[in-house]
């Protein structure tokens, strides 16, 4: 079974820089990253460096996963 913490390791090892949150049931997960390189990429290449940084487990480990992607500045201003 698949941790939220095993998730959370795998997309910061992939995507240098990231903060990342992943909450989940051992199946179904949602991550929220925070990244400066998503910056100038659309959310389908966003979403795309997420699920490349996840491999083989989301064919046959996660079920599904939700994923919300943000630059530090937009992060900082949906805190608001």
């Amino acid at each position: 079974m698949v941790h939220p913490e095993d998730i959370k390791r795998l997309i910061e090892a992939a995507i240098p820089g990231a903060s990342v949150r992943v909450a989940g049931d051992g199946r179904h997960f949602e991550a929220v990253v925070v990244c400066s390189a998503f910056a100038g990429q659309s959310m389908v290449a966003q979403h795309q460096m997420v699920y490349g940084a996840l491999g083989e487990k989301m064919r046959a480990e996660i079920h599904a996963l939700s994923i919300r992607t943000l630059t530090p500045d937009s992060a900082g201003q949906s805190a608001q």
